[in-house]
């Protein structure tokens, strides 16, 4: 199915968001909130990450998949605590670029994999993923 022009003016706004880099200020918060800086650009705190790991029963041998995941957070956070294999999804290539970035930063690349992916067209096959999450994304 083709793109709206309107929907496609959304993408190429929400690139430019993506595509502007943290001040350094925004780091020193995210060290302050998150304790750690990975570029976050949402809201999920950590005691919120702990629990989607609690509830979603994540260990190693899960594998998860966060849909809109930014630049890593908190799917890295995530897979560091409970071992699980995430993958991580967003639209912008600059933002899936930084994900892969922090994913190398924090030497998760044995358990972590990222892919540009539309979460609305997804080309995963059914029951690849133990859980699903989608943290500060509006559909």
């Amino acid at each position: 199915m083709p793109i709206s022009q309107n929907k496609n003016a959304e993408r190429v706004d929400f690139n430019k968001t993506y595509a502007a880099p943290l001040s350094e200020a925004e780091f020193k918060v995210e060290q302050e909130v998150f304790g750690m800086c990975i570029g976050s650009n949402g809201y999920t705190t950590v005691e919120e990450a702990e629990e989607l790991i609690e509830h979603l029963s994540l260990r190693p041998g899960c594998t998860l998949l966060e849909i809109g995941s930014g630049r890593g957070w908190p799917g890295l956070y995530v897979t560091e605590k409970s071992g699980c294999s995430t993958v991580l999804t967003d639209i912008p290539v600059s933002v899936v670029n930084e994900s892969k970035q922090n994913t190398n930063r924090r030497a998760l690349t044995n358990w972590c994999r990222v892919a540009a992916a539309d979460g609305t067209a997804l080309g995963f096959r059914t029951e690849t993923f133990d859980a699903v999450v989608h943290s500060d994304v509006l559909c």
